[in-house]
């Protein structure tokens, strides 16, 4: 077999998500002073923490980046999540069958906080497959696209970061699983709702799935 681990990234590969967070974070950013609009929040924000970009958003919108704020956003966040949340297409069946195939070497290795991760996972039926295997951004020294949270998911399975696939959709994360020693797929659905194929490959990618249920016979292949 060519990998001996398969560590997923959580948003816009696993759940649809993205398009939910960012409508969230959009709205509150321009309630805050910056007429930002959804396609450049997209851009800006996709792959990366909020808190990541403290700096920009603070220069944009001429206040602190609170933890007040920062609370009202997850709350509002997550309140949209749970209303509208719902796995990417073919993503449960795939999951299902790769953690059969790798004898559960599998792991979720998300720039997210751990809640929503954990919250994401349960809602569409994926959290058994992941239980102790979630690994958030919020929680190493850097988030993507530093590599640190793909080191720490290698590392629990037990599997050199050099044997472990990653699966991505953003740039960031893309940088993240290769600055980790990893092999990165990287999942561009059609039509391309956040980033082309041509982006994923300039990034690095060794490949570019467009269904995530593609994944459990290529890597059978």
């Amino acid at each position: 077999m060519q990998f001996d681990a398969i560590l997923f990234d959580c948003d816009g590969v696993l759940v649809d998500s993205e398009t939910i967070t960012n409508t969230v974070l959009c709205t509150m950013l321009n309630e805050s002073g910056w007429p930002i609009s959804a396609e450049e929040c997209m851009r800006t924000f996709i792959g990366r923490t909020v808190r990541s970009e403290t700096a920009r958003i603070e220069t944009h919108t001429g206040r602190p980046l609170t933890d007040e704020w920062m609370a009202a956003f997850y709350e509002r966040r997550n309140d949209q999540l749970r209303a509208q949340l719902v796995a990417i297409d073919g993503a449960l069946a795939s999951v299902q069958a790769v953690h059969a195939q790798f004898e559960g070497r599998i792991a979720v290795a998300s720039g997210a906080d751990r809640f929503k991760v954990e919250m994401q996972l349960t809602q569409v039926g994926m959290a058994p497959y992941f239980t102790g295997r979630v690994f958030s951004g919020h929680e190493t020294p850097r988030s993507k696209p530093f590599p640190d949270v793909y080191l720490a998911a290698a590392a629990a399975l037990g599997v050199a970061p050099g044997r472990c696939l990653v699966i991505e959709d953003s740039v960031p994360g893309i940088q993240a699983g290769l600055a980790a020693g990893a092999t990165v797929w990287g999942y561009c659905p059609d039509p391309v709702l956040f980033a082309t194929p041509q982006m994923l490959q300039d990034a690095g990618v060794a490949r570019i799935m467009r269904s995530m249920a593609e994944l459990p016979a290529l890597l059978a292949g």
